[in-house]
C-alpha cells in the first residue's frame, strides 16, 4: 500500500507543531514558570530546549523518514539483523495509548469549560462557587465520559478523512487560529492595569528569585519541561517524518517545529502573568490555574465572557491538535502492522480509546479510593507518571543509542538521513556530546522525576 504524504511543507510543520503544542504549553508551562521564579527559569528552559529537545527530535524524524513507517515498524526496517531494537515498538505504542487514556479526559474538561464560559455559566460566581463547579464536575462520571467521548469521536472523524483531506487540512486551520487568538489575548493582557509587574516577573531574569526557589529545582524543572514539551521518545513525532520527502534537511524542520512550540508556550505566559498580577492571583497556583483561577480572573475582567471564551477556545485547539496527531500515529500502527484500511483502524481504535479512557474518568469519583502514588493522587496521575517520567525519557534514550551506536542504525546512517535535502546540517562534531553527554542528561531527568514524585 502506497504511503500517504503531506500536501505541503507548511502542513508538516504545523501538524508536527500541533503534536508538540498541547496542554504542556498552554497549561503546564505558565504554572511551572510561576512556581520556579519567573524569567530566570524561562532562560534556563530555552537553553535546555536547544541542547536536549532538538537533537532527539531530529533523531525521531530521521528514523521515521528513513523507514517510511511508524514506530510499529521503523526499528524493524532499520535495525541490523539479529538485534532487538524493534522491541521498543511495544513501549512506544503503549506510550501513545497511555497518553490518550488521560489526555482525552482533560480534553473533555476543556470542551465543557469552553461551552460553559461561552454561555456565561461562571458569570457572577464568587471564587468559592467557581471552585465548587470544578469539584462538582469531578463527581459526575457520566458528564465527564460524555465530554471525553465527544472529543474522541470528533478527532477520529478528522483522522478518518485521510492525511491530507482531514488531519493536514483541519490541523492547519486550527493551528493558525490558535496562534492568531493567542496573540489577540496577549495584546489584551499587556494592556491590563497590572501588566507591567506581571511582564517584569515573566521577562526580567532575577536569579536571586530562582535561588530562593532552589536553583537545583529550577534547573531540573527547566530540563523536565524542555524534555516533555516536545513529546519525544514514543514515536509520536517520528510518524510525521515518515510522511515527508527529502527536499529539506531535518535539523531545519526540527528548529521550525520547536520554535513554534516555544512561541506558543511563551505567548501563553504573556496572557496569564499580566492577568494574575492585575487580579492579585499567585502565578504558581499549580494545575488548578486553568479550571479554578482563570475563570475567577475572567469574572472580574471587563468583557470577561468574551476573553474567557477565546482563552478556552485556544486551550481546546491546543488539546485537540495533539489528540489528532497522536490518533494519527495510533492508526498508523494498525495500517503498518496488519495492513488495515484507515476506516477499519478508526472504527476499532475509536471504541478502544473510549474504553481505555474510562479508568481516568472514574478515578475522580467511583475509583477515588484508589490512590496509586500516595494521598491525593488519582489514576490520571499514575498514567501521566508512567508516560512523562518513564516512557518519554527511556524512549528518548533508545532513539539516542539507536542513532549513535554501531550496534544500532549508526551515526553515519543517521547523519546521511538528517542532512538529506536543502537546509541546515546536523553538526557532526556534536557526536561525543550526543553519544555520551545527552544520555547522562536524560538519565538525570529520569531520576529526578522519581525523586520529585517520592
Amino acid at each position: 500500500m502506497k504511503r500517504e504524504k503531506f500536501g505541503s511543507r507548511l502542513g508538516f510543520i504545523l501538524i508536527s507543531a500541533g503534536c508538540a503544542i498541547g496542554l504542556g504549553n498552554v497549561w503546564r508551562f505558565p504554572y511551572v514558570v510561576g512556581q520556579s521564579g519567573g524569567a530566570a527559569f524561562v532562560l534556563i528552559y530555552l537553553f535546555f530546549l536547544v541542547i536536549l529537545g532538538l537533537p532527539i527530535m531530529v533523531m525521531e524524524y530521521a528514523v521515521g523518514r528513513a523507514s517510511q513507517a511508524s514506530i510499529a515498524m521503523s526499528f524493524d526496517k532499520l535495525e541490523p539483523k539479529g538485534t532487538k531494537w524493534h522491541l521498543h515498538k511495544y513501549t512506544g505504542m503503549a506510550g501513545n495509548y497511555l497518553l490518550m487514556m488521560f489526555y482525552t479526559t482533560i480534553g473533555g474538561w476543556i470542551l465543557l469549560y469552553s461551552i460553559r464560559t461561552l454561555t456565561g455559566r461562571y458569570e457572577g460566581m464568587d471564587a468559592a462557587a467557581v471552585e465548587w463547579e470544578f469539584t462538582a464536575l469531578m463527581g459526575q462520571p457520566w458528564l465527564m465520559a460524555a465530554c471525553m467521548a465527544a472529543v474522541v469521536i470528533v478527532c477520529f472523524f478528522v483522522c478518518s478523512l485521510g492525511l491530507q483531506g482531514g488531519v493536514e487540512k483541519i490541523t492547519k486551520i486550527m493551528m493558525l487560529l490558535l496562534l492568531g487568538l493567542m496573540i489577540v489575548l496577549a495584546v489584551h493582557s499587556a494592556l491590563l492595569p497590572g501588566a507591567g509587574e506581571g511582564l517584569s516577573f515573566y521577562l526580567k531574569p532575577d536569579f536571586k528569585k530562582a535561588a530562593e526557589e532552589g536553583l537545583a529545582n529550577v534547573i531540573f524543572n527547566a530540563m523536565g519541561q524542555a524534555f516533555f514539551t516536545l513529546s519525544i521518545g514514543i514515536g509520536s513525532i517520528a510518524i510525521f517524518g515518515s510522511y515527508i520527502d527529502k527536499k529539506h534537511s531535518l535539523p531545519g524542520e526540527a528548529i521550525f517545529v520547536t520554535g513554534l512550540d516555544t512561541a506558543v508556550a511563551l505567548i501563553a505566559g504573556l496572557i496569564i502573568f499580566p492577568a494574575c498580577f492585575t487580579y492579585g492571583v499567585r502565578p504558581g497556583s499549580g494545575p488548578q490555574l486553568i479550571f479554578i483561577t482563570l475563570p475567577n480572573i475572567f469574572n472580574d475582567m471587563a468583557g470577561g465572557r468574551f476573553w474567557g471564551s477565546l482563552f478556552f477556545l485556544c486551550m481546546l485547539f491546543a488539546a485537540v491538535s495533539t489528540i489528532i496527531a497522536v490518533f494519527e500515529n495510533i492508526l498508523s500502527f494498525a495500517m503498518d502492522l496488519w495492513g488495515w484500511s484507515r476506516k477499519k483502524a478508526v472504527a476499532v481504535n475509536l471504541i478502544a480509546i473510549i474504553v481505555l479512557s474510562m479508568p481516568c474518568v472514574l478515578g475522580f469519583n467511583v475509583l477515588s479510593g484508589f490512590r496509586p502514588l500516595g494521598d491525593g493522587t488519582t489514576v490520571l496521575d499514575l498514567e501521566d507518571f508512567i508516560v512523562s517520567n518513564n516512557l518519554l525519557p527511556l524512549g528518548s534514550l533508545v532513539y539516542v543509542f539507536f542513532c549513535t551506536s554501531r550496534y544500532g542504525w549508526g551515526w553515519d546512517s543517521f547523519i546521511a538521513e538528517a542532512d538529506a535535502g536543502e537546509g541546515l546540517r546536523f553538526p557532526k562534531r556534536l557526536r561525543p556530546y550526543v553519544a555520551y553527554v545527552l544520555p547522562i542528561i536524560i538519565l538525570l531527568v529520569f531520576i529526578q522525576g522519581y525523586i520529585a514524585m517520592f
